[in-house]
Order: structure tokens, then C-alpha cells, then sequence
């Protein structure tokens, strides 16, 4: 299974999809998504689960930064800015929806866009090909999809891009 997304170029993810975009939440959150592509799936797969995370959030936040969730994915192509409008899959709440985010877990169910405050970061978004639907409900937080996903995994692919302060 292989995952690319042309929100990535020469390694970097373009300004329009982080805080150096246009389109924000009422709350400052960035929310301008990234488009991918999903293919050669395994057989049997039945639905992508996807995570758009920062592990060098770690730095900053002291914790692994979640900026998009998705569950029950069931095509394998995603459009540049569809998460405000998408409703053939779920999503979940990212880290915006947090104690350091302080945004609601409504506002934050959606794609929260790449503000890294204090270096350049690695942004990886990983696709999981599932043998089944999650039974998870919008605003499901990262937990409940990991433990959703224990022995459905039929395979995994990530790409990985960077964006700065």
C-alpha cells in the first residue's frame, strides 16, 4: 500500500495547508486540508482509518500533536480542503481539543492545520487498511481510534513532509 499527498513538495508541506494560510477557524485554528491518494490497498480492505501527527510537537507541547483524524474512509482519494465539508467519513477530535489547544472538541473534529511555535517540524500522515468499519462516533479522540483498530490492521503507509515557524 503506498500514500502520497501533492500538498507535499521537495519535502515541505506548502504554507496554505499551516498558519502561513488563509483559511482559519473562528479560533485561529488553521483548517485549509491536505489532499492524498491511497493505493495498491490489500484485498479485503473494507475502510482507512488516517492520523496526521507531530511527534517533534514533543518539544513544544510535551506530547505527540494530532492535527487530523479520520475513520471509516471508504475511497481512496481525499481533495485539498474537504475535511469542512466531507460526510462519507468521520472524524475525530485532534489535539487543538486540548489543554495547550483550548479549542472545543466540535471545532477541533476536523483538520487542524501544521503551527509549529518553536522549530521546524516532520509531519507524518499515516493510512491504515482495515478488515471493517470503526464503530466510533465524530469527535472520537485518538485512544478510542488505536484501541478501534487492534487486529483490523490489514497494512499501513505513511508520508512524511515538513513546515516551519
Amino acid at each position: 500500500m503506498k500514500v502520497t499527498s501533492l500538498a507535499i513538495k521537495n519535502g515541505r508541506f506548502d504554507d496554505q495547508y499551516g498558519k502561513r494560510g488563509t483559511q482559519f477557524s473562528p479560533n485561529g485554528m488553521p483548517t485549509y486540508s491536505i489532499p492524498f491518494e491511497i493505493s495498491d490497498a490489500p484485498e479485503g480492505t473494507q475502510s482507512f482509518a488516517v492520523v496526521l501527527e507531530d511527534k517533534d510537537a514533543i518539544t513544544a507541547s510535551g506530547f505527540v500533536w494530532i492535527h487530523w483524524l479520520i475513520a471509516n474512509l471508504e475511497r481512496t482519494c481525499v481533495q485539498e480542503n474537504e475535511s469542512q465539508t466531507a460526510t462519507d467519513y468521520i472524524q475525530g477530535a485532534n489535539s487543538w481539543a486540548s489543554v495547550l489547544g483550548k479549542f472545543d472538541i466540535q471545532e477541533a473534529s476536523a483538520y487542524g492545520g501544521m503551527a509549529p511555535p518553536n522549530c521546524e517540524h516532520r509531519y507524518e500522515l499515516i493510512v491504515y487498511a482495515l478488515d471493517t468499519k470503526l464503530d466510533l462516533k465524530a469527535g472520537f479522540r485518538f485512544n478510542e481510534l488505536h484501541f478501534a483498530m487492534q487486529n483490523h490492521i490489514l497494512a499501513q503507509a505513511s508520508v512524511m513532509g515538513r513546515y516551519d515557524v
